[in-house]
């Protein structure tokens, strides 16, 4: 080979090719993983909502025009501000600023179909969410240990307040066709307190108690008044840390999708029935026996459409 050639060919192949370069995120990217790393009330969202769904106008807005096209009062968009650590609504805007500049001199995105909506977002985030929870499946006796006491609680008490109510409903219905005594406790205050002391003067020994945001001081308080009779506590709710985790015997983590204006509970959910299956494993025999009984029930009234 000649020289020349020879020194060409050693120099391409000591020279690193050229890398490209990192691919900045989006604008609108940038906005909601702003609002995203917060936990946000409904009207709140609805404020990120229209900021992200329209960055170049709402980061001019005063505070009025913005309160007015999202139909909330001024005082939500102080307090979504303050929420997300600025000092007030104005220092908010000057930090959106920038990015709405940058969406506005942005090139127009020619595949909008190669990003997610809202709605697919949601989703996307849910899937994550149950990802996550199978991976805290891979170790089972927490779970397993969690049914064997419901199981054996008689009564067994089911407590979700607000919210959390719907959760705790699903959960006791269920709970009922394989348990003989399941009390569901959907009021806070004294009305908690008094259930909870009679469950325990009845033999019972645990209370489930589902707690999902926003945290409700009555959920507190009526876990501080299970632990005062006695009753030990199972916790299903969102996070490991917090007042809540602090007053139950066994916390279990599930997180919620919140996306949309109202979370959302696929892995909640999830975590629930796989509770249902431990307490139905727990004792098979009285599992059995009762769903025959419950179907006999069903066949002889009429429960069901025919499929």
């Amino acid at each position: 080979m000649p020289s020349g050639q020879q020194e060409r060919a050693q120099a391409s192949a000591i020279t690193p090719r050229k890398q490209p370069a990192p691919t900045e995120p989006a604008p609108a990217d940038t906005v909601r993983a702003l609002f995203g790393s917060h936990r946000l009330s409904p009207a709140q969202r609805r404020i990120a909502q229209y900021i992200t769904d329209h960055p170049t106008e709402a980061a001019f807005l005063s505070i009025t025009d913005l309160a007015e096209r999202v139909g909330v009062s001024q005082p939500s968009v102080t307090r979504f501000a303050t929420s997300l650590g600025f000092t007030g609504y104005p220092a908010l805007r000057e930090a959106l600023q920038p990015l709405a500049l940058s969406a506005a001199t942005s090139p127009p995105d020619t595949a909008p179909h190669t990003r997610p909506n809202e709605l697919q977002a949601a989703v996307d985030a849910e899937i994550a969410n149950l990802e996550n929870l199978r991976r805290t499946f891979a170790d089972t006796d927490t779970i397993l240990h969690v049914g064997r006491e419901l199981a054996r609680s008689h009564p067994l008490t089911v407590l979700g307040l607000r919210i959390s109510l719907s959760l705790a409903e699903y959960f006791a219905y269920a709970a009922q066709r394989i348990h003989p005594d399941v009390r569901l406790v959907s009021r806070g205050g004294s009305v908690a307190y008094d259930a909870l002391l009679q469950a325990r003067e009845a033999g019972g020994t645990w209370v489930l108690a589902f707690a999902m945001p926003r945290h409700a001081n009555e959920t507190l308080a009526a876990m501080r008044a299970a632990r005062r009779t006695g009753l030990r506590i199972a916790l299903v709710t969102d996070a490991p840390l917090g007042p809540l985790p602090d007053e139950a015997d066994v916390t279990l983590t599930a997180p919620t999708g919140s996306r949309l204006v109202f979370d959302s509970y696929a892995a909640p959910q999830v975590l629930s029935a796989a509770l249902l299956q431990a307490m139905a494993d727990a004792d098979p025999e009285r599992t059995q026996l009762r769903l025959e009984k419950y179907e006999q029930a069903a066949d002889q009234h009429d429960f069901f459409l025919e499929p």
